[in-house]
C-alpha cells in the first residue's frame, strides 16, 4: 500500500475535485446555491473529516488492513459522490 501521506494527498485531492466539480456544475446551469449541490458539497466534507479521523486513529489492532479497509472505504464515498454529482441536471 502506498503511504499514509499519499493516502491523505489522494483524499484531499478527491474531495476536493468533486467540490470544485459541484461548483462548476452550478455556473454552468445557473442554479448557485442548489440544495442538490449543497448536499453534495456538505458529504464530501464529512467524509473528508470522517477518513482523515479514521487514518489518524493509531489505536487500532492491526494498522495495515485499517488502512487498506480506509481505503476501500474512500473509494466507495469518493464514488457515491461522484455518481450523485453525475446525476444533476
Amino acid at each position: 500500500m502506498a503511504s499514509i501521506r499519499d493516502l491523505k494527498k489522494d483524499i484531499n485531492n478527491a474531495f476536493g475535485e468533486i467540490i470544485e466539480a459541484v461548483y462548476v456544475w452550478e455556473l454552468a446551469s445557473g442554479k448557485k446555491n442548489s440544495k442538490e449541490g449543497n448536499a453534495i458539497i456538505d458529504d464530501a466534507i464529512s467524509a473528508f473529516d470522517e477518513l482523515i479521523t479514521k487514518i489518524n486513529n493509531r489505536k487500532v489492532k492491526d494498522r495495515s488492513k485499517h488502512l487498506i479497509s480506509v481505503n476501500k472505504e474512500f473509494e466507495e464515498k469518493a464514488t457515491a459522490l461522484i455518481e450523485r454529482l453525475n446525476k444533476l441536471d
